[in-house]
């Protein structure tokens, strides 16, 4: 009956095991155009918010949240992340909370001229208009930002009220980055007997000689792993990347068209000094509960070809290995009886080679952006190609989906990249999911004709989770969609063919045969299926005990944020980190700060939960920002027709450049 019901659910809104269906919100009712003075709005009800929080006076925190508000919040409220769902469930969080807000101090953020107070509406159509403002915050133990959406209320009182508010710690105090000009000088004058040269600390501190010691290590070399090390060394955290690949990240080497990208993620973690161990596997780990920490195995190949052994004691562990864990490979019958030339997992997947002289066939099994970029690099070099779509998929252009999710926002001449993260992170996900309704069905119509096209040629289309479009499939399931850069005009043209809605039956020596009956022959196979949850990577490298005690990841809990990525898995000195790029750099910052907060006892550990050191131990300085005035950039953002996650420009230190990927090697 459980599995009946499963299979009755459309996999476009399937979600990963455990995992909640994200509901999306209702817009309030249509205003009209704002006439009264937005920074005295704004002010004003900013300085009832921290009134209300120092006082906790909960009728006041009733008054200035419309009862559907959402309050977003990033370790600024609690060390973890939370969407409170009205304020009525911010109320009963306070309450619970042994000293009340953490939040001391809220202002508004007039430093440049996007952050001011601006109208806007908070709709993806414009209907419906309010005020918006970048904040700064001030937590008891650290410093932060913030973006709230104030409408007015229609009922009568002409009182302006959240809709939406976000916090975010961003930095601990006394424990800032090491960034302008707090910078590292690199250079000591002076004489200094037996003083080393650059090139000598440098080695000596990749290498971790003599007593160092990693307080992190971190295992994969993509994205997750670079940005999340760059953090800490910003933080002054010996931290340590070890990847089983020769090359960093060479997921990335390895896969069509991405080698550009490949050469930058090893520019970059040349340029910040990052300390990296290519060529290293984990031979053994174990924690240590009374001592807080790992010991450590590995192998790690050296230049000159021989295997060091090195043992290591870090006090955390972070998983980079990729968004998703180990691959899905089906196991069909006949799968050992198979005499083409290659059968394989797209991971494993090194690349088409151009035919020699005569025809061969491909087939790849699975259809979203693997499968895709897969046909069409086998078509390109030669083959006759077919992809088996066994369910359906969201297809959108990537000119028309990227005009309509990011323009005005990440783009040339928008924000600047940490001013579009946090306008993106202040939407509260039940919020996002709604506003992408309305931008999928414009995504479709610009797409029409493709869209058509493909269906014309027995291509399967769906909108997506509750018609949210590929975004929301991204975080509920982690796959499912296909930006097309190409393939689908293949498929139109009939240069691709598709093979939808059958089970393969079995694998035979020359092709497949399909539960209708129907044989296709192949001379390669690649099975582009997906991976399963990060959990299976953990226990694989770590053992049964650690994966049975960490959470799954992915997918949304019930407050609508995702789960355990980024934040405590469960398992003591153990994190996940996952995502694309844009994710990856902003929750680098986040994931960076919960470890330096640990490692300088501001965070206390108590068996496997962690709690705030007293806030009487140590200062509380004040924060105190610039003026700027309204601006047009903030209001075209404000509209929200332009919302999605990926960044655009490359900046070094702390930024990566946004292209949709979920490159990331294991180990």
């Amino acid at each position: 009956m459980a599995a009946a019901a499963v299979e009755s659910i459309p996999s476009y809104n399937r979600v990963e095991p455990g995992s909640c269906q994200l509901q999306a919100v209702s817009y309030p009712q249509a205003s009209p155009p704002v006439t009264e003075d937005v920074d005295t709005i704004a002010s004003e009800w900013v300085a009832a918010l921290t009134k209300a929080l120092n006082g906790l006076d909960y009728s006041a925190i009733r008054d200035i949240f419309f009862p559907e508000a959402c309050w977003r919040d990033q370790l600024g409220l609690s060390w973890d992340y939370h969407t409170f769902a009205g304020p009525e469930k911010v109320i009963a969080f306070l309450k619970s909370a042994p000293k009340g807000s953490r939040i001391k101090s809220v202002s508004i953020d007039k430093s440049n001229s996007t952050r001011q107070p601006s109208i806007s509406a908070v709709d993806y159509k414009g209907n419906i208009n309010g005020i918006a403002s970048f904040l700064t915050i001030e937590t008891d133990i650290g410093r932060g930002r913030g973006l709230v959406r104030l409408l007015k209320d229609p009922n009568g009182s002409g009182r302006w009220k959240a809709f939406t508010l976000f916090t975010a710690m961003h930095e601990l105090k006394e424990h800032e980055e090491t960034v302008g000009t707090s910078r590292p000088h690199g250079v000591a004058h002076g004489g200094q007997p037996g003083r080393k040269n650059w090139a000598e600390r440098r080695t000596a501190t990749e290498n971790f000689e003599g007593d160092l010691e990693p307080t992190v290590l971190i295992i994969g070399a993509g994205q997750g792993g670079l940005t999340s090390a760059a953090r800490l060394q910003q933080l002054q955290v010996p931290t340590l990347i070890v990847d089983r690949n020769p090359r960093v990240p060479s997921a990335c080497v390895a896969r069509p068209g991405l080698d550009k990208l490949a050469e930058w993620f090893e520019s970059y973690a040349r340029l910040l000094e990052l300390n990296v161990w290519t060529s290293t596997t984990i031979t053994g780990a174990d924690w240590d509960e009374g001592k807080r920490q790992w010991t450590v195995h590995l192998e790690r190949k050296t230049a000159s070809g021989e295997i060091e052994k090195r043992t290591l004691h870090p006090r955390h562990i972070i998983q980079a290995t990729g968004h998703s864990g180990e691959m899905k490979f089906p196991q069909i019958k006949g799968m050992d009886s198979f005499a083409g030339e290659t059968l394989c997992h797209s991971s494993q997947f090194k690349g088409a080679k151009k035919l020699q002289s005569g025809e061969k066939h491909a087939i790849v099994v699975g259809c979203c952006n693997s499968g895709h970029d897969i046909a069409q690099d086998f078509y390109e070099h030669g083959y006759d190609v077919t992809i088996v779509q066994r369910s359906s998929t969201y297809v959108m252009s990537s000119k028309e989906g990227l005009d309509v999710l990011l323009h005005g926002l990440y783009e040339e001449g928008g924000p600047d990249t940490e001013d579009a993260d946090l306008m993106f992170m202040s939407i509260p996900n039940k919020m996002l999911k709604r506003m992408h309704v309305d931008a999928t069905a414009e995504i479709s119509r610009r797409d029409k004709d493709l869209l058509a096209g493909l269906e014309k040629a027995g291509f399967k289309i769906d909108q997506g989770p509750d018609d949210a479009g590929f975004f929301m499939k991204y975080f509920q399931r982690g796959g499912g969609y296909y930006i097309d850069v190409g393939c689908s005009q293949l498929i139109i043209d009939g240069k691709i063919k598709i093979k939808q809605g059958q089970e393969i039956e079995e694998v035979q020596p020359h092709g497949l045969l399909f539960a209708d009956g129907t044989e296709l022959p192949a001379d390669v196979i690649i099975f582009a299926t997906g991976y399963e949850n990060m959990r299976g990577t953990a226990g694989k490298i770590f053992g049964k005990e650690l994966a049975e005690r960490v959470n799954d990841v992915w997918g949304f809990d019930d407050e609508g944020e995702l789960r355990t990525m980024w934040r405590r898995t469960g398992h003591p000195g153990f994190w996940f980190f996952g995502g694309n790029l844009a994710l990856c750099r902003y929750f680098s910052r986040m994931l960076a700060l919960q470890i330096k907060a640990m490692e300088e006892g501001i965070m206390k550990r108590h068996k496997h939960d962690w709690k705030i050191q007293d806030s009487a131990e140590r200062p509380a300085p004040t924060l105190d920002r610039g003026a700027g005035k309204t601006n047009v950039a903030a209001h075209k953002f404000m509209h929200f027709r332009r919302i999605f996650v990926i960044a655009h420009t490359p900046q070094i230190p702390l930024s990566m450049h946004g292209i949709t990927i979920g490159t990331g090697s294991s180990t």
